[in-house]
């Protein structure tokens, strides 16, 4: 194993107790859309305040080359209260007001399309199936602000190798829950998106081991807002491709429909690669606002190339135009 994968050695402070990890189907039932606690030790003073509860069950922490980052992370209001959830509303507090009214249990995530073996895991069983880590990633909007997130997850591959990905599998598709009643979003008049949200990756963008499907941050669960209860983060891209609140993964041969591919295709490209070189026709993206930012203490930071993960993912797109393929 390389050094860039190597698993560091975990205190035995940061080892969930069995009783906690044996109650999971009880937290699971009882959690609903309420957050929980902050997990002990690990990314510093931001997980001080304790709140009660179970934590989540962590199986190792993540290991080096650029699953984390030394940056300052983003206070958990601003992650928590500064979304966007087009479901839930326009405005970027809609979420965090409307989103409660989201149900998340029970929950499913349908795989199929190119798969030798297509199914359906139950929120539990992937809490249960999968060896859950902390990413520290960058997160950077294509409107050009940016935050840094303590995600609990686990690598979307290790899921997708679970229902057997056939040789013609070239793309992997998502959809978001659509439920009208719950989501006054897509009840607006306003509203342009054809409902479901839908985004997709490359395979090879999909099973890079950056890419994670989250189901918590800051140690607790994944607050609605922010995609309960299980979502997409890909650090190298703009934010819409990490799509939130996931109910179907389809593997196919042809690249998928993407909502805003759909939407503005001249703005809003399948890659979504962060680059500072190329702007969007609208802004600038050569530089971004870093969350918490204000207007009399604006914290504007250069915008780096792949969102700083060059090193592990620029490979992905060796000779191709980046400027054309945005």
């Amino acid at each position: 194993m390389s050094k860039r994968f190597q698993v560091p050695h975990i205190a035995s402070s940061e080892i969930t107790p069995e009783s906690v990890y044996l109650r999971r189907r009880q937290f699971m039932r009882a959690a609903g859309a309420a957050a929980l606690p902050l997990l002990a030790g690990g990314t510093g003073a931001a997980r001080a305040a304790q709140t009660g509860g179970a934590p989540l069950d962590f199986g190792r922490p993540a290991p080096d080359g650029g699953l984390r980052t030394d940056e300052a992370l983003t206070p958990f209001d601003d992650v928590t209260a500064y979304c966007n959830f087009y479901e839930f509303g326009t405005d970027k507090g809609d979420p965090e007001r409307y989103a409660h009214e989201m149900s998340t249990d029970p929950w499913s995530v349908q795989v199929d399309g190119e798969v030798a073996r297509p199914g359906k895991l139950n929120l539990e069983d992937i809490l249960g199936s999968f060896d859950l880590q902390e990413r520290v990633y960058r997160l950077r909007c294509v409107e050009a602000w940016s935050m840094v997130v303590p995600w609990v997850g686990f690598e979307l591959a290790a899921l997708l190798r679970r229902f057997e990905p056939t040789s013609r599998a070239r793309y992997v598709s998502f959809e978001t829950l659509y439920r009208r009643d719950e989501m006054r979003g897509t009840r607006s008049f306003t509203s342009t998106i054809d409902w479901p949200y839908r985004e997709g990756l490359r395979m090879d963008e999909a099973m890079h081991p950056l890419t994670i499907l989250a189901v918590g941050l800051y140690g607790k669960t994944l607050p609605n807002q922010n995609g309960a209860p299980v979502r997409l983060v890909v650090p190298w891209k703009y934010g819409f491709k990490s799509i939130k609140s996931i109910v179907r993964i389809r593997l196919s041969e042809k690249q998928p429909y993407t909502t805003w591919q759909a939407l503005a295709p001249h703005e809003y490209g399948f890659y979504a690669n962060v680059n500072p070189q190329v702007d969007h026709p609208r802004w600038s993206q050569a530089s971004e606002r870093r969350l918490p930012s204000s207007l009399f203490k604006p914290n504007r930071i250069p915008t780096r190339m792949f969102n700083g993960y060059a090193e592990q993912v620029a490979g992905l797109y060796k000779g191709m135009d980046l400027a054309r393929n945005y």
